[in-house]
């Protein structure tokens, strides 16, 4: 009896090792299976990728991609070619180390007399001619409108808009100054030679033309200044603040002068050190020549003003109230000999 529950029990011992081994080689199978669909799936995705990934790089080669116009410079003058070799007899180094002098401090209690002066230097008449002078030398075209223009690309100074006003608020870029120095773009009607080479049809087509600047069309140039009387040292002084071009506008039928108008304004102490640096043409004494920073603290330019706060309670410039020219021009001078005659009614002779 107990040899054959004995050998039933190894039976079922037996049995379950079988049913464990079959268990097992289908789990191994089904793993495999698995693994093997995962695989695949993965292969498939990243083949649909690199299939994406080159008709992507075929699309861009056939399609045509504009690219944007390089930048055009709103300021562009011409190059100036530096010499190289001494264009000079002499060694010139006094011009690239020279600095302006310190304004003297005026106390605001000293001030006792304060009236402020816009004038204008028309740069034709004769005295003002070294306004216009078209030499290049190494440091830059040598008219003063070029002087203005290269200063504020480098940075050295900041242009202020003088249409808001001219207290120096608003900042110009050089795209706004490019803009309103060389004017707007206009489309006009011209011949199709394309369509039409013996302009027997009359067949027209749209084109823009676009002003160009020209550096001699600045015939002016405003300057905005204080005189100042001080008390302590019992002497008048005058303080340039700034300097603006004028731009002359004119009738594109007639041709007539429609008026002017100051395009920015630069805030004249800020650009002292570089004026310094550039020589005003002498025609008389090459080798006797001031710097510009020189010129205008001498006061070596003919001028008349246009506006002054003397007896001007509405802010108004002479031609707005004086519509004579002549009598504009004595209106000026009365404001000047008023101004000189207040330093010397201080005096007793």
């Amino acid at each position: 009896m107990k040899w054959k529950f004995a050998k039933y029990a190894l039976l079922v011992a037996a049995f379950g090792m079988v049913v464990n081994t079959v268990d097992a080689q289908t789990r191994k199978k089904s793993t495999r299976k698995t693994t093997t669909s995962a695989k695949k799936k993965t292969t498939a995705k990243k083949t649909q990728a690199n299939v994406a990934n080159a008709n992507l790089g075929v699309a861009e080669k056939d399609t045509m991609i504009v690219k944007a116009p390089p930048k055009q410079d709103p300021l562009k003058m011409d190059t100036i070619r530096k010499s190289l070799r001494n264009d000079n007899a002499i060694e010139k180094n006094l011009v690239k180390d020279r600095t302006p002098l310190a304004y003297e401090n005026i106390r605001e209690d000293d001030a006792i007399y304060r009236e402020k002066v816009w004038r204008e230097i028309d740069i034709r008449e004769k005295v003002n001619l070294p306004f216009r002078y078209k030499a290049d030398d190494d440091n830059g075209n040598q008219r003063f409108i070029a002087i203005l223009l290269n200063t504020i690309k480098s940075g050295e100074v900041t242009a202020f808009d003088a249409t808001i006003d001219d207290r120096f608020t608003t900042p110009m870029t050089l795209d706004q100054i490019g803009s309103k120095l060389a004017g707007s773009c206009d489309t006009i009607m011209v011949p199709d030679i394309e369509k039409d080479p013996t302009l027997a049809k009359g067949i027209m087509k749209e084109s823009v033309v676009c002003e160009e600047f020209n550096m001699d069309d600045i015939t002016k140039f405003r300057i905005k200044e204080e005189w100042v009387f001080d008390k302590e040292s019992s002497r008048m002084y005058v303080r340039i603040l700034g300097i603006a071009p004028v731009k002359t506008y004119f009738d594109k039928v007639t041709g007539q002068e429609i008026g002017s108008a100051p395009i920015f304004w630069v805030y004249y102490p800020d650009m002292r050190p570089a004026l310094a640096k550039f020589e005003v043409y002498n025609g008389k004494n090459y080798g006797a020549r001031m710097s510009w920073e020189e010129l205008f603290e001498s006061r070596f330019f003919g001028s008349y003003i246009v506006k002054s706060t003397l007896d001007n309670p509405y802010d108004l410039y002479l031609k707005q109230y004086v519509k004579d020219d002549v009598l504009r021009l004595l209106q000026g001078e009365e404001v000047k000999s008023t101004i000189f005659n207040y330093e010397q009614d201080l005096w007793s002779y």
